[in-house]
């Protein structure tokens, strides 16, 4: 199913920095996104929303289609969400594209062997990150993921 005519189902947005999570909520939704998008500041709280555990035991949203990860977040890194999200069969097949600032080559082939789908290194300047997202939205318009049971 495409990402962006699948029902109801929210992308999850893990993002620490307000002002990226903002910048990014807004180039996806430019770029044609019009799913809601749920952003979650730390690891932790990603975790407990993706398996409905903790504060979000009793959130009725589906599971997200699509997983937008920060590394560098608190109480639980990127890393050890992506760990967990990859080793759950709940969750393993849900696409995760890091998005991130680091494009250190050790910790892009580290994410792809924790399981990430894509790895995105946001730009500094302004107008390459606006642009970097909306390249991105047109791209989840493309994207086949696999049907929820």
């Amino acid at each position: 199913m495409s990402i962006l005519n699948a029902t109801a189902a929210p992308i999850l947005l893990v993002e620490d920095d307000p002002g990226h999570a903002l910048l990014i909520k807004k180039n996806l939704q430019r770029g044609g996104v019009t799913h809601e998008i749920v952003v979650l500041d730390d690891g932790r709280k990603a975790v407990n929303y993706l398996f409905k555990q903790g504060e979000y035991a009793t959130d009725e949203r589906p599971a997200p289609d699509l997983i937008l990860l920060d590394l560098n977040l608190p109480i639980l890194s990127g890393y050890q969400v992506l760990k967990i999200i990859k080793n759950d069969e709940r969750t393993k097949k849900v696409p995760v594209v890091v998005l991130t600032t680091t494009d250190n080559p050790q910790e892009v082939e580290r994410c792809y062997d924790l399981g990430c789908n894509m790895y995105i290194t946001k730009p500094v300047e302004y107008d390459k990150f606006s642009d970097t997202i909306q390249k991105l939205s047109r791209f989840i318009s493309i994207v086949k993921t696999p049907n929820k049971e």
